[in-house]
């Protein structure tokens, strides 16, 4: 989709604000138009030198005129508002919806976070996109009341008014493609700027080392670099259109004045109609100008879309099925087998795994082990759905994974990666979400078991205190506690855990891991992890080597 194409989009999501701005321009425009043939009116009676009822009738006239505009623009800027707050609350749901859902292989290579910055675009959008609705639309109005109202004074402007309007398209035509091409390469180095100071605020420990300290001073000195020509060169366009605008703006006053003056000269027009023209000419130059920084602002929200769409365009999830698939986990038992499953990243040339034949039965305690890059982490996230095999199937209950509604599928297990820290918010936030359905002595319970209530009573907040982004502010082993309640407060049927406890001591550990591994917990466990204590709790120890199953015991 390019980027006129979203901007259409984005006017007929709106269509009915739209439609309401432009009746109200319409409007103002057709009256502040009409306030020049009130004022002639006005000088032909002063030129008369007679006060008369017709003359206070005008000015009160032409006033309310005023009046009335002004109500006009103020009804505008409340529509204009609504257009912008409905902007932000669908670009935030649409980024909020979107992001868990989108596939492997589309955001392999983004950084999320710095996908996650796009939404700052929306600003751009939001108060852009009204002011091109509400001064863009008005500013063409004028012009065009405004060279039809010349008209009526003489058939010559009619002339006129057809070679203004072919300069304005052609003055656009000429710098758009240009104007467009450069505000998003500057745009795209804006972004990495961004994402760079985001990794050194990420890093900031790391960079207090001298060595690294000059090397992301001199990174973000070469994107600064990049940043400023792609700039220059967006503002030589913008340059040109102004030297256009200037010159446009000298030929059409001269134009106008040129051939008002001749009329008048020739008494083809009178003193009243010279200056009620005037200020047409006035109104269509200041509309033309305020056209030009409308090219500008419009170069901005194209953009803006653009980057917004570098998100909405990643395709999503297969999740249709979810209306009309008839699997549905809905009992105890879940049982899982891969037949030669294969996965191959998509700027890889080899498979990470490949031909992988697996069964997984209710109950089993199984142990993922294996070299580093042998494919552990790939091989658990295949059977967690949170990545499609590029070959093979895998069968839960005997039928294809695939027929199961996806969205039913993970509600029944639960999941812990490498990757999962705390979002911020409080404890009890973390673990529950806020579910509604999850009662204060479940999370009581659950806290005892994983030993976390002696932590939850050090706390002077207990379990609202507040956790930062990554749990900065609580020990690593006790965010990993956390991160397991969070798991299996929901009464998960499958577990897939990846290195659950890798930050504990080896008490603390043994203690998790009897827990995780006691067959009185109703649920089944696939896990990632090191150390031998592990192998003496699970009831099978499936090897991996050379990105395929060695053993499985």
């Amino acid at each position: 989709m390019n980027p006129i194409e979203r901007f259409k989009n984005l006017i007929l999501v709106d269509k009915k604000d739209v439609y309401q701005l432009l009746i109200y321009a319409v409007l103002a425009g057709l009256i502040s138009l009409s306030i020049p043939l009130g004022i002639q009116s006005i000088i032909n009676f002063i030129q008369a030198g007679q006060v008369s009822t017709s003359w206070i009738v005008l000015v009160f006239i032409v006033v309310l005129g005023v009046a009335f505009v002004g109500i006009l623009k103020i009804m505008q800027f409340r529509i204009t508002e609504n257009i912008q707050q409905k902007i932000f609350v669908r670009s935030s749901f649409e980024f909020a919806y979107r992001f868990p859902k989108i596939k492997f292989n589309q955001i392999y290579k983004h950084s999320p976070p710095e996908l996650a910055n796009r939404f700052f675009d929306t600003l751009t959008v939001q108060k852009g996109f009204s002011k091109l609705i509400l001064e863009v639309s008005t500013s063409a109005l004028q012009i065009i009341f405004g060279i039809l109202l010349l008209s009526l004074y003489h058939p010559f402007f009619i002339f006129f008014g057809i070679i203004l309007l072919v300069l304005l398209y052609l003055i656009f035509k000429i710098n758009y493609d240009s104007g467009l091409s450069t505000s998003l390469k500057e745009s795209k180095y804006k972004y990495k700027v961004a994402h760079w100071l985001q990794e050194i605020a990420r890093n900031h420990l790391s960079f207090k080392n001298g060595k690294l300290f000059d090397f992301s001073l001199n990174k973000n000195d070469t994107l600064v670099n990049e940043y400023l020509v792609h700039r220059e060169s967006h503002f030589k366009v913008l340059r040109k259109q102004f030297i256009q605008l200037t010159g446009f703006k000298v030929v059409i006053t001269a134009g106008l004045l040129i051939i008002g003056g001749m009329l008048v000269l020739n008494q083809q027009m009178n003193i009243g109609q010279f200056v009620a023209a005037e200020i047409i000419i006035i109104t269509i130059i200041s509309a033309v100008e305020k056209l030009f920084y409308g090219l500008e602002l419009f170069y901005d929200v194209t953009t803006s879309l653009e980057k917004l769409g570098a998100v909405v365009d990643l395709e999503l999830e297969h999740t249709a099925e979810n209306k009309t698939t008839k699997y549905y986990i809905d009992d105890d038992t879940i049982c899982m087998e891969t037949k030669e499953i294969s996965f191959q990243f998509p700027d890889s040339e080899t498979p990470v795994i490949k031909d992988i034949n697996l069964q997984l039965n209710k109950g089993d305690r199984m142990l993922i082990q294996g070299e580093n890059g042998s494919g552990k982490t790939t091989l658990l996230r295949l059977l967690a759905r949170l990545l499609e095999p590029s070959t093979g199937s895998v069968f839960l209950n005997n039928t294809n994974i695939k027929k199961y509604c996806i969205d039913d599928f993970r509600n029944n297990i639960g999941v812990i990666t490498i990757d999962d820290s705390p979002f911020e918010g409080t404890i009890y936030e973390n673990i529950t979400c806020n579910n509604p359905n999850i009662s204060k002595k479940e999370v009581a319970d659950l806290l005892e078991k994983l030993k976390l209530t002696d932590l939850i009573k050090s706390l002077p907040l207990g379990l609202d205190t507040l956790m930062v982004s990554e749990g900065k502010r609580i020990n690593s082993a006790s965010v990993q506690k956390i991160l397991l309640a969070r798991c299996l407060i929901t009464n998960p049927k499958v577990l897939f855990l990846e290195e659950p406890v890798e930050k504990l001591d080896k008490y603390s550990a043994g203690e998790i891991i009897d827990f995780l591994t006691s067959p009185e917990n109703p649920w089944t466990l696939v896990v990632i992890a090191k150390g031998n204590y592990w192998k003496e709790k699970c009831t099978k120890i499936v090897t991996l080597e050379n990105n395929t199953i060695k053993s499985i015991k």
